[in-house]
């Protein structure tokens, strides 16, 4: 069983900047694919950014330019570094796994492991 451990929510300003980060096990940040998703009040799970295991990132277009997902092998971390945050991007924030797909996806179906989330609260 893969445990993810999110941290680094809060509240924060429109136009602020939080960096959220994901502690897992070595071999799941250094073989698996893992991505960033986000839950607001009211609304379906979204995906926000997907990095590879070889380091390959895709985002979604609502946070292009200003979120950055990232990992740190030798640390076991996840982290998705978030610039000009608005009120629209107020959710829970969820890291996740996927093992068995290892594709730059994001469906949620394609992901087999998640974090408990972060809440991450805009205001303007």
């Amino acid at each position: 069983q893969v445990q993810l451990v999110e941290s680094g929510g809060g509240s924060v300003q429109a136009g602020g900047s939080l960096r959220l980060s994901c502690v897992t096990s070595t071999y799941a940040v250094s073989n698996y694919y893992m991505a960033w998703f986000r839950q607001a009040p009211g609304k379906g799970r979204e995906g926000v950014a997907v990095i590879s295991k070889f380091g390959d990132t895709v985002y979604a277009n609502s946070v292009k330019g200003r979120f950055t997902i990232s990992k740190d092998n030798a640390k076991n971390t996840l982290y998705l570094q978030m610039f000009s945050l608005k009120p629209e991007d107020t959710a829970m924030y969820y890291c996740a796994a996927d093992n068995r797909h290892q594709v730059m996806s994001f469906a949620e179906s394609d992901f087999d492991y998640w974090g408990q989330g972060s809440q991450v609260t805009v205001s303007s």
